[in-house]
This record gives C-alpha cells, sequence and structure tokens, in this order.
C-alpha cells in the first residue's frame, strides 16, 4: 500500500523541489556563508508537502474528469493510473491532498509570523494555484506559466526566509528554475493533447498545435541559460555557474528528438525522459555552482 502512495505522489517528480530549495540555499551560502539549518528543514518539509498536495489533487481531478480513462499513461505523462485502477479510493487521494496542503499551510504559516508580508504573499499564491491548479488554471491555458512562476517563487522564498531579502540574484535563480520547471510539464503534455483537449483543457500545446509548439520547447531552455548567462555578466552568479551547459548536449537530443516523433507517444517517451534528466541535472549543476564558487572565492 506504501508503494502506491509513493506511486500516486509521485515521488521521484518531488525533485524539482528539492533542487528549488536547494538553489535557494545555495545562492544565499554563497552570498552569506550562512544558512540556518531549522529553518531549511522546515522549507523542504513544507515546499514538498505543497508538491504532494498539487500531485494527489492533480490526479484526483483528472480522474473525475475522465482525462486519466482516455489517455495512455507513461512513466511521464498520462497521471499514475493509481484511482484508474482501483488501487485507492477517490476519495482517499482527495483528503490526502487536502491534508498535504494543510501541512504546507501550516509551516508556512509559521514563516509569515517570523518573516513577514513577503512570505504571505507567496504562501497565498501557492494555496490557491495548488487547489486551483487542476480545473481552473490548466482549463486556461495557463498551466506552463503557474509552474514556472511557483518555481521561481520556492527559490525567492527560500532565499529571502535565510537572508530577509529579495534580491535581483535570488529572482535571476527563480527564473532559472522556474523555466526548467515548466519544460518538463510542456513535453509531457503532447502525448495527453487529445484527452486533454477532449475534457476542456488548454495546456500550450493544445492552444499553439503540437507541431508548432516544438519550437516552443526551446524557449524554455533559452529562458533558462539566458538568466545564468546575464547573471554571471554582471557579477551576481560566480562564473562557475557557466557548467550548466554542460547538459547541452541532453537539451539537443530532446529538442530534435520532440521535433521528430511529436505525434507518436512510443517513440517520444525516451525524449520526455531526456528533458527530464536536463532539467534536473541544470537545476543540480546551477545549486551546486554556488558552492563550487563559495570555495573558489575563498
Amino acid at each position: 500500500m506504501l508503494s502506491v502512495w509513493f506511486r500516486v505522489i509521485r515521488v521521484r517528480f518531488l525533485l524539482a523541489s528539492i533542487i528549488a530549495v536547494s538553489v535557494g540555499l545555495a545562492l544565499n551560502w554563497w552570498q552569506l556563508s550562512s544558512i540556518d539549518f531549522f529553518d531549511a528543514v522546515l522549507i523542504f518539509a513544507g515546499v514538498l508537502a505543497l508538491h504532494a498536495s498539487v500531485d494527489l489533487l492533480n490526479d484526483f481531478w483528472d480522474f473525475k474528469r475522465g482525462i486519466d480513462t482516455k489517455t495512455t499513461r507513461t512513466k511521464m505523462s498520462g497521471g499514475t493510473g493509481v484511482l484508474p485502477e482501483g488501487l485507492l479510493k477517490p476519495s482517499s487521494v482527495y483528503r490526502a491532498g487536502i491534508a498535504f496542503l494543510i501541512i504546507g499551510t501550516t509551516i508556512g504559516g509559521y514563516f509569515v509570523l517570523t518573516d513577514g508580508i513577503a512570505i504571505a504573499m507567496i504562501l497565498g499564491f501557492a494555496i490557491l494555484s495548488i487547489y486551483f491548479y487542476s480545473t481552473k488554471i490548466v482549463d486556461s491555458g495557463l498551466g506552463e506559466f503557474f509552474v514556472a512562476v511557483k518555481g521561481s517563487m520556492i527559490v525567492v522564498g527560500t532565499y529571502f526566509i535565510q537572508s530577509g531579502q529579495i534580491t535581483v540574484e535570488s529572482i535571476l535563480a527563480g527564473v532559472v528554475v522556474g523555466a526548467l520547471s515548466s519544460l518538463v510539464l510542456f513535453i509531457a503534455s503532447f502525448p495527453d493533447h487529445d484527452a486533454d483537449k477532449s475534457k476542456g483543457r488548454k495546456t500550450l500545446v493544445i492552444c499553439v498545435g503540437k507541431e508548432k509548439a516544438t519550437k516552443l520547447f526551446w524557449v524554455f531552455p533559452l529562458v533558462s541559460y539566458s538568466a545564468i548567462v546575464i547573471g554571471v555578466t554582471a557579477n551576481l552568479f560566480p562564473l562557475v555557474s557557466l557548467i550548466v551547459f554542460f547538459s547541452i548536449p541532453l537539451l539537443i537530443k530532446s529538442g530534435f528528438g520532440l521535433k521528430k516523433n511529436y505525434s507518436s507517444t512510443d517513440k517520444l517517451i525516451p525524449f520526455m525522459s531526456s528533458t527530464l534528466l536536463f532539467g534536473r541535472i541544470t537545476g543540480i549543476l546551477f545549486a551546486a555552482s554556488f558552492l563550487i564558487g563559495t570555495q573558489v572565492t575563498r
């Protein structure tokens, strides 16, 4: 039963939030050489709870709307399959999603008390976007945008809790992480195009069409790479942050693979996986660059 819950929470996708928090902590360490470990643990717990909440509620609503019964499930798309297979009750998944939302909100509430209005605004956005993501937000064609903003806010919020300030560096770092997170969601929506469209969803792929969307793929990594180059050029990030460009081969593989196989779910799977790997490796290298930069500059 525990493995089923891990499956519906999509544990391996929680790494995106871990990377986002890590970038905020690493940036703070590079600049101030300090870290509040108690707050860091709470940030990880709160962010992961909120991430689990949105995944659980997404599975619930996709099942209730009949989307997951129409999709071809892969390890990257089509839902977890837990509810269509009858492994859990929909009500149990919904209650678990709300429970994780309450846990994340409670932890966030602590930081509102200790750090003020900035965290309150970030938390408020997170609560509303999580609860309405699978209905109102994805139906309006703003799913990728909200995922990008969510990733950015995790970085900015983490940095603010640790340092007490919101800086250009933290915003730029947030843009890097947010664009990478949105890229993974973007490519995973290709196989779900028909099922999503039939049930009223408006993903970016649906809005522009599959063929045109293959060209939009390059926008997300371009935003991330550009933000890093700007940061390095303006001395906001350490020079070693350019190590993120080691992930370019994965990006090229994914982008050209998408262009050739966007209409075939089976053939697209390896390139969805390489896109996920690209996003994770780029994010990890970015976080590591601040730690390496700390050692280089000392």
